[in-house]
């Protein structure tokens, strides 16, 4: 506990005083949710819970933008007004991951899926286990707390595999997403003087940008947990290879939309109730999923955008047709049927990432006119078409297993890969890029 909160402290020590008030009241409250005798009270009690963290994000994470919003709304009707109420907040590194955390911990107490522990330092150190603390995987206290309270041992074969894991997000992160990165942001912050086609490229790039700059940190966490002798659970499981909009969201940051669905969708009555509702609660779910991610418009109607993906396969019931199943298991290559849902379901999700990406609603959608308008073969800015490459033939030979990538049969081949991939991480290492969902 004590090294995840210099671990956190390191970047900002006045923060720690918010990790540590989420897991007092959370720990208090799991108990009091457990040992009331009525429902009434029960309910009492996860209310203070969810409340208090939802406070501490909307406090610190979307305070300004519904001042701005309201402001923006009455000037729009002739009310002059300034932005007196807003407030110079910092944003906490991965406040959202752990206030989401330490709130499952409660809501699993309060449906009767795990008992309250009485260990105060397991429980803070579940909450702040510094490997997934700042983005992630959101774990769950039915899954990491019994391995806090559980004695552990060195496991040499476990080792092998995080330093892989390690070494893979890393490789990812720093040689795929950091020099992808540069690219990008030209791309981006000069698209209305640029051809369709670049614009194009620019949109492909960033989606392997976010893809190997998050999933790496997710490595990253996962190879770390487990030299401590911790599983944690998987994060992503290989997405753009989903054959539907579906089946991209069982395998993109599964923690976040796992914990949506376990808590928000089917407490709310998930697909049980009328079609009118079943979609009334697929927008709820989205939306609010685009607005985790920031306090912005463009990321509102990002989740929007991936509702309106999703509800044509909701509705012809093909939602749950794909789980996360092994694309082309038993062979080499996909059907072709398969490759033209894969690449159906790809274009839609890299449409949507430019609503991510842009600086504003309005920059989104020009963006996507003027790469329709003129969406030719670009001369330039290809190079990074090689990292992509490399990346969709690595994703493809691991797709069996996403927690054991690098494990060749062959040691010379192993070895091999180990060096080339160490000495393209040190080429780049200088660009020092930050980790993308830091923000969030």
């Amino acid at each position: 506990m004590i090294s995840s909160y210099i671990f956190y402290g390191w970047w900002d020590w006045r923060f720690l005083s918010l990790i540590f008030a989420s897991t007092y009241v959370d720990y208090f409250t799991g108990h009091y949710i457990f040992n009331s005798s009525s429902r009434k009270d029960k309910r009492k009690y996860l209310g203070i819970s969810i409340v208090f963290n939802l406070g501490l994000l909307g406090l610190f994470k979307y305070f300004n933008f519904f001042i701005d919003s309201w402001v923006s709304l009455l000037n729009t009707f002739g009310y002059e007004l300034n932005n007196l109420w807003s407030l110079n907040i910092i944003l906490p590194v991965g406040i959202s991951f752990y206030t989401f955390q330490t709130m499952s911990y409660s809501l699993d107490i309060f449906y009767k899926k795990i008992e309250p522990t009485k260990d105060f330092i397991s429980f803070a150190s579940f909450v702040s286990f510094f490997p997934q603390l700042v983005a992630g995987p959101i774990e769950r206290a039915s899954n990491l707390l019994p391995q806090m309270l559980n004695k552990r041992k060195f496991d040499y074969y476990d080792s092998v595999i995080g330093l892989r894991l390690m070494l893979w997000g890393m490789f990812k992160k720093v040689a795929i997403a950091d020099s992808l990165s540069p690219t990008v942001d030209y791309i981006f912050q000069n698209y209305t003087n640029l051809d369709g086609g670049v614009l194009a490229l620019g949109l492909i790039y960033f989606s392997f940008q976010i893809y190997c700059d998050f999933s790496g940190y997710s490595d990253i966490a996962i190879g770390t947990a487990k030299l401590f002798g911790f599983k944690l659970s998987s994060n992503f499981k290989f997405p753009y290879f989903s054959r539907n909009i579906g089946e991209f969201w069982k395998r993109w940051h599964i923690s976040l939309s796992s914990w949506f669905r376990d808590y928000l969708y089917i407490p709310m009555g998930g697909s049980k109730g009328s079609m009118a509702q079943n979609i009334k609660n697929i927008f709820i779910i989205f939306i609010i999923s685009g607005f985790w991610h920031g306090a912005s418009w463009n990321f509102i109607i990002w989740g929007s955008f991936h509702s309106i993906l999703f509800l044509p396969i909701f509705i012809y019931g093909t939602n749950k047709k794909y789980g996360v199943d092994v694309i082309a298991k038993d062979s080499f290559l996909p059907t072709f049927i398969d490759l033209i849902k894969v690449l159906a379901t790809y274009i839609s999700t890299t449409i949507a990432w430019v609503f991510f990406r842009s600086d504003s609603i309005y920059d989104s959608f020009l963006y996507l006119a003027l790469m329709l308008k003129n969406l030719s073969i670009p001369n330039t800015s290809r190079f990074g078409l090689l990292y992509v490459l490399i990346i969709v033939l690595f994703d493809w030979n691991f797709r069996q297993n996403e927690q054991n990538p690098l494990s060749f049969k062959s040691k010379i081949t192993r070895y091999t890969v180990y060096y080339i991939l160490l000495i393209m991480i040190v080429l780049n290492i200088h660009s020092g890029e930050q980790f993308i969902y830091f923000q969030f």
